[in-house]
């Protein structure tokens, strides 16, 4: 046992670990973010509330993707890590309750942006701190995180100067504060990183893909709870959840078990790399993409439900109709590149849909939203029955192998 496992109760992770239950109840405080966002865009659904609804995304994923690189090297659940994880979901629940106020404050109380910039704060600094404890003895580890500080601090600050503006020099600072965040993670590039388990990794964010998934089903009930049920809003509901299968089926089904069987074959300084891009990067447009999707999602049940003054003939259109097949889309294409990045393998049927969905965008806004929503269900389920039938044998190994 280490110094630093003896000082600090913390026990290192092996290859073979896998999720605690402490890292699954802190998942629970993004589930609740997911909502969140999910709930601000359709009380927005301009181009601009879709727009700071993706930046605000982005802040939510850097602060879950941290704590995916940290408790892959110490078990989360362990010593001073429990407390640390603790502490880290009380103040990402403080970001959490402050979307709704994260870019305009409401009339009293405290300042909204504030006090998102300054939960958002308190997070890093967490994950800094235990990182850098964790990284005791380790000096490729702890140079890394100096480096890593100063992205930190370049993203926070922005952040909270953020908070204190407004309109398009507020919006401006966000971008900035996710570029430095984002882009300068890329610049300090690998070296001292660590993945020391693939199977935990590669878990870790396949969970947080179900939980997103979850969030598009949740979209369906709430668009319609308090509202009369009706067989359009069986029908829709129905449509919608046949989406979200698709999407958890395109994922699960061998994508994740080949992702993570490529990280395990991966050493190293290699490994980190494919973790930082494949995992990282490429796992963030897949979860805007399923927000996305539960924002058009719950328009679509609100349309047919006839809340609002709409009837069944009405068509969705606008932000929330690409919202919608845009989100799919995007999903799509990020899988498509998770599979090049991690064993080169060209998903074209995969991209052809991705961009097909985009480019019939136009078109839909002319259909029912019921008809809209139906024209995609059938895309994703043609697409699952054509991998299906094309590489059945291939799946039965892959599966087989898992």
């Amino acid at each position: 046992m280490s110094k630093t496992a003896r000082s600090t109760g913390m026990r290192r992770m092996a290859e073979s670990s896998t999720a605690t239950n402490l890292e699954l109840f802190f998942d629970l405080v993004f589930v609740f973010a997911l909502t969140q966002v999910t709930a601000f865009m359709a009380e927005d659904p301009t181009w601009t509330g879709v727009g700071r609804g993706a930046l605000m995304l982005a802040v939510v994923w850097w602060c879950w993707v941290g704590y995916s690189w940290l408790s892959n090297l110490v078990k989360a659940d362990e010593g001073l890590a429990r407390v640390a994880m603790l502490t880290a979901m009380a103040a990402m629940f403080g970001v959490a309750i402050a979307i709704p106020e994260a870019f305009e404050d409401l009339p009293g109380g405290l300042h909204g942006p504030t006090v998102f910039a300054f939960g958002y704060l308190v997070v890093r600094l967490v994950h800094l701190w235990l990182f850098w404890i964790v990284a005791r003895g380790d000096h490729a580890l702890r140079a890394q995180l100096v480096r890593f500080g100063a992205t930190m601090a370049g993203g926070t600050i922005l952040l909270l100067i953020a908070a204190q503006t407004s309109g398009t020099t507020q919006a401006l600072l966000w971008v900035a504060a996710i570029v430095a965040d984002y882009g300068g993670t890329v610049a300090i590039g690998v070296t001292g990183w660590r993945i020391e388990s693939a199977k935990h990794f590669a878990e870790r964010h396949g969970l947080i893909l179900l939980i997103a998934l979850g969030e598009s089903i949740v979209a369906i009930g709430v668009g319609v709870n308090l509202l009369p049920i009706s067989l359009p809003i069986i029908v829709a509901a129905a449509l919608g959840l046949a989406v979200s299968a698709c999407l958890w089926w395109a994922y699960f089904d061998t994508h994740a078990t080949m992702s993570e069987h490529a990280l395990a074959e991966a050493e190293g300084e290699d490994r980190a790399r494919m973790g930082r891009t494949a995992f990282t990067y490429l796992h963030l447009p897949m979860v805007v993409g399923i927000v996305m999707l539960a924002l058009g999602l719950k328009k679509v049940l609100n349309y047919v439900a006839g809340d609002g003054g709409h009837t069944l003939s009405d068509a969705l259109y606008g932000p929330p109709l690409w919202a919608m097949f845009g989100g799919v889309s995007l999903f799509l294409l990020a899988m498509a590149g998770v599979s090049w990045r991690c064993h080169r393998n060209l998903k074209v049927q995969r991209i052809a849909l991705g961009l097909a969905l985009l480019a019939i965008v136009p078109l839909m806004a002319l259909l029912p939203a019921l008809a809209s929503l139906g024209v995609l269900t059938a895309a994703m389920m043609g697409l699952i029955a054509y991998e299906w039938i094309k590489y059945h044998e291939h799946r039965e190994q892959i599966r087989a192998s898992a």
